[in-house]
């Protein structure tokens, strides 16, 4: 099922609303299969059902932006995965990549515990086994389903993990990784206080793109997890900066 998946979304991308009938032919299986997997996609916020047709989600949630460039964030997810150890505990924020990891990490690692500020994640993840959420208090942000506010710099100063995920929306040489968000990126700030390495997740397309708000986590960000076509000159700036850049293939 997942490369129909990927099949399904990358035609979606194209044509974003689409008859059953028509993803049937295309992907060469039964309007029944297509009908189940679609069923599946819905329950995780990727597509949205209409009588007979399928449409991809809105990018103004978490689960519509997942499905943008679906299979390069999912092997991003992947890679960064690799990173956590049975038995660990991570700390996850928000954003369609970290989503993808958390799911990757559930259904990967034993015995993990995630903290997150994201009720998307917590919801996402829910229903997988061997690991124990861990959902930080705060202020709940409706459009990003994310926990913001002082409650999160205090609820998190219970804490110390290894590795804090964290997804962005831009970066340039001046900025550095940046955020759209005021409240959402003072929460990366007082999550990043309680790790050793804070791991960036994101696509080769969001560097030159630039934020409204600065992260200033340049002392704390250890690796990028991105693909393969990560403009050169953004990573040799990261890594005279220290940070160590992982491509997934």
């Amino acid at each position: 099922m997942k490369d129909r998946t990927n099949q399904i979304l990358s035609l979606l991308t194209e044509r974003p609303k689409m008859e059953v009938t028509a993803l049937s032919e295309a992907l060469g299986v039964s309007q029944v299969t297509v009908r189940k997997d679609l069923d599946s996609m819905e329950r995780r916020g990727i597509v949205r059902r209409e009588h007979g047709y399928a449409l991809l989600a809105s990018q103004d949630d978490i689960g519509g932006r997942m499905a943008y460039h679906y299979e390069e964030k999912r092997k991003i997810a992947l890679k960064a995965a690799e990173l956590a150890r049975d038995g660990e505990n991570v700390m996850i924020e928000s954003g369609s990549c970290c989503a993808l990891l958390a799911d990757a990490l559930a259904a990967s690692r034993r015995n993990l515990t995630i903290i997150t500020n994201s009720a998307f994640i917590a919801d996402f993840i829910r229903n997988k086994s061997m690991f124990e959420i861990v959902l930080l208090g705060g202020v709940y942000q409706r459009s990003s389903q994310v926990m913001v506010g002082p409650m999160v710099r205090q609820c998190v100063e219970n804490f110390w993990v290894e590795h804090f995920f964290v997804g962005v929306d831009g970066w340039s040489a001046q900025t550095g990784f940046t955020n759209q968000n005021q409240m959402r990126a003072q929460a990366v700030r007082d999550m990043s206080s309680q790790c050793e390495k804070v791991v960036v997740l994101t696509e080769s397309e969001k560097f030159g793109k630039r934020g409204a708000v600065p992260l200033n986590l340049k002392d704390r960000i250890k690796m990028v997890v991105t693909d393969s076509r990560m403009p050169q000159e953004s990573a040799s700036i990261l890594q005279n900066d220290g940070i160590e850049i992982i491509c997934a293939s």
